[in-house]
């Protein structure tokens, strides 16, 4: 029972440290740069990590570039406002995804103003119904290898590995601009702060606090809150993965984290 726990918690806080850090926060808004090898470190960390579940990085640019354009409206590609229930919610979300990620739909120009993260062969390998299969199937080995005999309601779990990266972004996208509490009233949306201390999805629950800034590294925003990926990604900068292109806003004023030989402006 100790390992399928591991194995979900771990399966759990990767994938979503890949959603926030490389899709989001790199593929989506440039927060930071990084070299080509690192960028396809990240690129396949992020596929291993999400697994069955793998978003495309193009597709989720896109998709997140629209959002933050028309926040909360009718053009919002994943308002939860929009949809009756958290389903088809996701439904929709997946339908408008899967035209940008599979290059069915030409990106709207306003998407378009910084490259994508490309990778062909892995975005090929990333839709194969083999490959997908095929780490739902190492998901399903290991809890027939380690769930003991009549513990079965853990196998409840697997639905969660097979569609990981997806379950994130509906936690987010639905939660986010739903429940919690908000921080700055100037974003003309209805987006929230869910956790105080956002140990869920490693930061991404600060919605309220990154709408209003959406370019800042760090999500937290007042003294109590806390954003794991912004921590982790400060180490990246010390070991030289990164470089900050924002700086952070925080209650107490703007953090300095570009260096001042970036050309990137905060």
């Amino acid at each position: 029972m100790i390992a399928v726990f591991t194995l979900f918690t771990l399966h759990w806080l990767l994938s979503a440290f890949s959603q926030s850090f490389f899709l989001h926060r790199y593929a989506a808004h440039r927060m930071f740069s990084m070299s080509p090898f690192w960028e396809r470190f990240f690129f396949l960390f992020t596929f291993i990590t999400q697994g069955s579940s793998f978003l495309n990085p193009r597709g989720y640019a896109i998709l997140h570039r629209l959002h933050h354009n028309h926040s909360d409206t009718d053009r919002d590609p994943h308002s939860p406002h929009f949809s009756t229930n958290i389903f088809s919610m996701m439904y929709k979300t997946a339908m408008i995804y899967d035209d940008y990620s599979r290059r069915l739909v030409e990106a709207p120009r306003e998407t378009t103003h910084t490259a994508f993260p490309e990778w062909p062969l892995i975005e090929r390998l990333s839709v194969s119904w083999t490959v997908r299969i095929g780490f739902g199937a190492l998901y399903t080995l290991f809890y027939i290898a380690f769930v003991p005999a009549g513990m079965w309601y853990l196998y409840l779990m697997l639905p969660f590995h097979w569609l990981m990266g997806p379950v994130h972004g509906a936690i987010v996208n639905w939660a986010g601009h739903k429940y919690g509490y908000i921080n700055h009233r100037r974003t003309k949306d209805q987006s929230r702060n869910t956790l105080p201390v956002d140990f869920l999805i490693v930061g991404e629950l600060y919605q309220n606090n990154h709408h209003a800034h959406p370019d800042s590294p760090n999500f937290a925003y007042r003294r109590f809150e806390f954003d794991p990926t912004f921590q982790v990604m400060r180490l990246f900068a010390a070991l030289g993965i990164i470089r900050f292109l924002r700086n952070a806003k925080t209650s107490r004023g703007k953090k300095q984290l570009v260096r001042h030989d970036e050309r990137v402006a905060a």
